[in-house]
C-alpha cells in the first residue's frame, strides 16, 4: 500500500499566526480567553484550554473579570470590538490577515453606496464579521439556489468567504450576472485555501482512499472532504 500526502497540507498562514500568538502567551504565563474557538479544530482548542487559554462566548464576558481576550482567526464586526474595549478588555487581534483584507474591501464598497453581496455561509463567524463591516445593503448567498432567489438589482459588488470553492463561486456568479450589473468583483478566496483544494482534488483522482484530517466543525476541512468525494475517492474525514 502506498500513502501520499497532498501538497500544501497542514495549517495555513493565518492559523499558524493565531496559534503562534497563543503559544507566546502561554510561554509568557499570560492568562487569556478567546472569543469563540481560536480555530475550528477541537484538539487545538482543548490543547490551549489545558494551558489556561479558554474559549468563551459573548455572554460570558460579564461573569468574571477578563483582562485579555483574543479575537479568533475568523474576525469580528467592529461594533463588537468596540464593546470589548469599552469594557476595559485588552483585545489581542488574531484575525487572519486575508480576512482583514475582506473587511477593508467591504467597508470601501459601503462608502461607495454599492450593495454588497457576500458569497459564503451566512452563519459562519467569518461571514458574520464581514457583514459587520458593511453599513449599507448587504446580501449573503451560500449556493446556486439562494442566488436564484436574489432580487434583481441595479448595481452590486461581490466579495467571497475565504474558504469557498471556486466551483461554488462560479455557479453563483453565473446567476448573479443575470440579476444586475456586478461593477466590482473581488475573488477573496484565500490563496492557501485554493492551493490546498486544488492539491486535494488532484490527489483524489490518483488514489482509492482519502483521509481528510481536521476539525469536523471546520468549513475549510469539510469542503476538502466534499471536493475529494466528487473525484470518486472513498473519503474519511477524521479528527484524531
Amino acid at each position: 500500500m502506498k500513502i501520499y500526502i497532498a501538497d500544501y497540507s497542514g495549517f495555513c498562514f493565518g492559523v499558524k499566526r493565531a496559534v503562534g500568538i497563543l503559544e507566546n502567551m502561554v510561554k509568557n504565563g499570560e492568562e487569556a480567553y478567546t472569543l469563540g474557538p481560536i480555530i475550528h479544530n477541537p484538539q487545538v482548542v482543548e490543547y490551549f484550554t489545558q494551558k489556561g487559554i479558554k474559549p468563551i462566548e459573548l455572554n460570558d464576558l460579564d461573569s468574571e473579570r477578563k483582562r485579555n481576550v483574543v479575537i479568533r482567526t475568523h474576525g469580528i464586526e467592529p461594533g463588537l470590538e468596540k464593546l470589548l474595549k469599552d469594557k476595559g478588555i485588552n483585545v489581542i487581534d488574531a484575525t487572519c490577515p486575508f480576512v482583514k483584507r475582506v473587511h477593508k474591501i467591504a467597508e470601501e464598497i459601503s462608502k461607495k453606496g454599492l450593495m454588497l453581496i457576500i458569497i459564503g455561509e451566512k452563519d459562519h463567524p467569518e461571514v458574520i464579521g464581514i457583514k459587520g463591516h458593511c453599513f449599507g445593503k448587504c446580501v449573503v448567498v451560500e449556493n446556486k439556489s439562494e442566488a436564484e432567489k436574489v432580487d434583481n438589482f441595479d448595481k452590486a459588488a461581490v466579495v467571497v468567504q475565504t474558504t469557498q470553492t471556486q466551483e461554488n463561486v462560479d455557479k453563483i456568479m453565473e446567476i448573479l450576472n443575470q440579476k444586475g450589473e456586478i461593477v466590482e468583483f473581488y475573488n477573496t478566496r484565500c490563496d492557501a485555501t485554493a492551493k490546498r483544494q486544488d492539491a486535494a482534488k488532484k490527489l483524489a483522482k490518483m488514489v482509492d482512499v482519502m483521509l481528510v484530517i481536521g476539525g469536523k466543525n471546520s468549513a475549510n476541512t469539510n469542503k476538502l472532504a466534499v471536493i475529494c468525494e466528487k473525484e470518486g475517492a472513498r473519503v474519511y474525514h477524521i479528527e484524531t
